[in-house]
């Protein structure tokens, strides 16, 4: 049995443009120790920082990883976040990883690879683009389109 776990945050973060929504994604850096160089969602892990008692694992831990990791990679400021998904995997080194999946709108902030060690690229995709049915040829796990539709559909569904 496992007794530990990497906690990590992803932010589905999303806009509207003409009325239709569109995605933040990430290219992750080519140093990164997990889905190098692959499109995914901003995120990172959840840390343990006695300056911050909510990264101890307070109330709004989830939140306060989403909100920094936002910040430090991709330079945006969201809305209110909404937990849609969760699930588990092995990061590429074999630790296990509980994945949290956020939905939060942008409020603020021009997206840039704040962090280019670990963001490559930054871009607002169409979901018929996180689909492929554009043509794009990005490099996108199933994974990234899955956490995306789930988003949607949460974005989608009255309260």
């Amino acid at each position: 049995m496992t007794d530990s776990y990497v906690v990590n945050v992803d932010a589905a973060v999303y806009r509207l443009r003409d009325g239709d929504p569109e995605y933040l994604l990430i290219e992750r850096g080519a140093d990164e120790d997990h889905a190098a160089g692959t499109m995914g969602l901003p995120g990172g892990t959840m840390e343990t920082s006695p300056d911050d008692p909510a990264d101890l694992g307070g109330a709004g831990a989830i939140e306060s990883t989403l909100r920094r990791e936002l910040r430090e990679e991709v330079a945006v400021e969201v809305g209110e976040v909404v937990v849609v998904t969760s699930g588990v995997f092995a990061l590429d080194t074999g630790e296990p990883c509980l994945n949290v999946v956020c939905l939060a709108e942008h409020e603020a902030g021009d997206p840039y690879p704040a962090a280019p060690d670990e963001v490559a690229a930054v871009d607002w995709y169409t979901l018929d683009r996180v689909a492929g049915d554009d043509g794009d040829e990005a490099d996108m796990p199933g994974f990234t389109r899955g956490y995306v539709e789930a988003a949607e559909a949460a974005r989608t569904t009255d309260p």
